[in-house]
């Protein structure tokens, strides 16, 4: 900010002595031609006074007025790309009056949601009907909420003297979600479910529960008790009530947010997306998924299936920050009353030691079935090796992830 300001005072000051300047020229060939005289100082008048003329009329060139719109190419439908995907962004600008204009020059300022800003800048030159187009490609741009501010556009003489500038007001938003992996199948986590609480993990195998979840149509065979009656009346077709079915046990994932825990910015940003790839899987498994973060500020979202569920939490996922000071183990007991047996719990966390083999001995004695995925743990093939066979002896599905291409493989889904 401080630069900014810096900047935008020598700026001024550099403009306020150009003026004089010009100011200084024009006076010095009036007096020139008032006390010399003759077609050489009138000449000299009549070549400055032109200039005067044409720079005094460039702040009239219809820049200040200038009206368009800003069109982001790449994005989805819901104003979000993937993390490490780069940005293109298109002008069309449209400026009023007659008086020519060069160039025009479009400065864009891009604002992070931690107030990291950076500025892009492209020109263009106008049409015969005054319109410009142009456009620019950002670098990749890393997880978070982004808004563009107002966007500033410049032009100056042919000199470059004096430089006019007005303003394009579009103030537009959007989502840069965490980068996520393809998981076709994890085979420990449909092993839990089966092994401790069903023979088939089928939605069609489950029994209704007497939840309801909306109204279907009627299916020859139906029970009376079933039919919906107030629906029926009102589109005059036959309605049964459509009932929840019992879920699969429900499945907690844990993202560890303490910041003594990460080495670097990028482990935590692996962390992130390991999270997000997993509540990407169960989503499109239709699972019950839940997701507790805890830093600053703490977010539990219990286990759900809608899709407003999982935007719920991929949202937080977005602008979430490594951020807390308290252990996994410390949260887990601050919070024990929220989990209930039979859950699958999954800790993503860069932790693989003693600590957290306690932590997950303690999950495990809630009668919960406990999952770690160590993102970049930092162990040698000896000791990744020996805590695979720790946790192994104690049945605590374990998973070790140094890279988030790796995910799939690890969870057992690489391979078809």
């Amino acid at each position: 900010m401080a630069v900014m300001v810096h900047n935008r005072a020598r700026r001024a000051r550099m403009r306020s002595a150009r003026f004089w300047t010009c100011v200084g020229l024009f006076a010095a060939s009036l007096l020139f031609m008032l006390f010399q005289g003759g077609k050489l100082a009138f000449m000299l008048f009549f070549v400055t006074a032109t200039l005067a003329v044409y720079l005094a009329l460039g702040k009239y060139s219809g820049i200040s007025r200038v009206s368009g719109n800003r069109v982001l190419l790449n994005m989805e439908g819901d104003r979000t790309i993937e993390a490490g995907t780069s940005l293109s962004v298109a002008f069309e600008v449209q400026i009023p009056g007659f008086w020519p204009i060069p160039y025009v020059v479009i400065r864009d300022r891009l604002v992070r949601m931690n107030g990291d800003a950076v500025t892009f800048e492209t020109s263009g030159i106008p049409d015969w009907k005054r319109r410009v187009r142009a456009g620019y490609v950002t670098m990749p741009l890393a997880r978070g909420f982004y808004h563009f501010e107002d966007t500033v556009c410049s032009t100056e003489d042919i000199f470059g003297l004096f430089e006019h500038a007005g303003r394009l007001q579009r103030s537009d938003a959007f989502l840069v979600r965490p980068k996520t992996v393809y998981v076709p199948n994890w085979q420990q986590h449909q092993r839990a479910l089966k092994g401790r609480h069903f023979q088939a993990v089928t939605t069609q195998a489950l029994r209704e529960s007497t939840q309801i979840n909306g109204v279907r149509e009627y299916i020859y065979g139906d029970k009376i008790s079933r039919i919906h009656w107030n629906a029926t009346a009102k589109t005059g077709i036959w309605k049964s009530k459509e009932f929840e079915r019992e879920s699969l046990p429900k499945t907690v994932i844990m993202l560890d947010r303490c910041r003594d825990h990460y080495r670097s910015a990028a482990q935590f940003e692996l962390a992130v997306s390991v999270a997000a790839s997993l509540l990407d899987y169960g989503q499109r498994q239709n699972l019950a998924m839940g997701l507790l973060s805890v830093g600053e500020e703490a977010v539990y979202l219990e286990p759900g299936r809608h899709a407003t569920h999982y935007r719920r939490m991929m949202h937080h996922l977005t602008g979430v920050e490594a951020n807390g000071s308290r252990t996994v183990r410390q949260i887990l007991q601050d919070r024990a009353r929220y989990f209930f047996p039979g859950c699958f719990f999954v800790i993503v966390s860069p932790r693989a030691d003693e600590r957290m083999l306690q932590t997950l001995k303690w999950v495990q004695l809630r009668q919960m079935n406990p999952c770690l995925v160590a993102v970049a743990p930092g162990l040698d093939p000896q000791a990744a090796a020996e805590w695979e066979r720790q946790l192994t002896a104690r049945g605590i599905v374990s998973h070790l992830v140094e890279k988030l291409e790796q995910l799939p493989d690890a969870l057992g889904g690489g391979r078809r």
